[in-house]
């Protein structure tokens, strides 16, 4: 049995944009073709591939089919290059998912300078460090900058670096709550900053001062540049990242927790996503910890 490329390529799109009528406009077809060519290749593979809800949903077939599709477009993109003829196709859209805090802090220079060097348009999923691998597992992404050393099947890894955080307050809010240090007393009535509720960096520099995070006051910033500013404007004390102290905050002490990064892609022999992979390790290498 053959997957038909095309059939697959439509199967992405759908699940890229959302919709059929989203997909029909990029696919520069009817939606009625492409809901035809989804019918099509569920027929011939016996599978159910999308839900069609909004926005649409793969099933686990469904990825298996838009993993293949990203890579024989991956493939054809090197194999047109390699005889020249890159510059006659449109631009490769490679998707990537990263964490807010690299993504605010160092990971969109490589990509601004891949975007000219190669003439790529890149597509950022965001997430928490924790489950940027799940999005490699179901095919949306090619890469993603993750906490998990151990490979997504398929996928191989490389180490980044580390990213570090330290509890810092803004200097008015340490004198309110903190005039008489930093204190477990102190620590259990403060407000603090929380990125999400998957976010747990506050609670883990908490356990480590021997204070358990329930039922301490808390506010939901889920955007990294206004996290480090809430905490800035004194809405709670938080982790922020060492590449996001201009040093007007306040160390609350204590040690500072270090993530592991690392970079997982699929295992798959590509120039385009090895050069994509060595960019971002030369500028982990400048500036993230070791």
């Amino acid at each position: 049995m053959k997957i038909d490329p095309e059939l697959a390529a439509t199967v992405a799109a759908v699940a890229d944009e959302g919709t059929l009528d989203a997909a029909s406009r990029v696919l520069r077809i009817t939606p009625s073709a492409v809901s035809q060519r989804l019918k099509a290749l569920e027929q011939q593979l016996g599978r159910v591939l999308v839900v069609r809800s909004k926005p649409a949903r793969l099933t686990e077939a469904g990825e298996a089919v838009v993993r293949l599709a990203r890579q024989i477009a991956l493939l054809e993109h090197d194999a047109l290059g390699g005889l020249g003829l890159d510059g006659e196709t449109p631009r490769p859209r490679i998707p990537l998912a990263v964490n807010a805090d690299s993504m605010a802090t160092w990971f969109l220079a490589p990509l601004a300078r891949l975007s000219v060097a190669h003439g790529i348009d890149v597509d950022l999923h965001r997430d928490d460090q924790n489950f940027t691998a799940r999005l490699l597992e179901s095919g949306t992404v090619m890469a993603a900058v993750t906490s998990e050393a151990t490979p997504v099947a398929g996928c191989s890894v490389s180490p980044l670096g580390v990213l570090e955080y330290r509890a810092m307050a803004e200097a008015g809010y340490a004198e309110r709550w903190f005039a008489g240090g930093v204190t477990p007393e102190a620590l259990a009535l403060a407000p603090f900053v929380d990125f999400d509720r998957r976010d747990t960096l506050q609670h883990e520099w908490l356990a480590t001062r021997g204070i358990a995070a329930q039922g301490i006051p808390r506010h939901y910033v889920p955007a990294s540049h206004d996290y480090a500013l809430a905490v800035r404007l004194g809405l709670g004390w938080g982790m922020v990242p060492r590449l996001q102290d201009d040093g007007d905050l306040v160390d609350l002490g204590g040690p500072p927790l270090r993530v592991a990064l690392f970079w997982q892609q699929w295992n798959l022999r590509s120039e385009l996503l090895d050069a994509i992979a060595a960019e971002v390790a030369d500028e982990a290498r400048r500036v993230l910890a070791v």
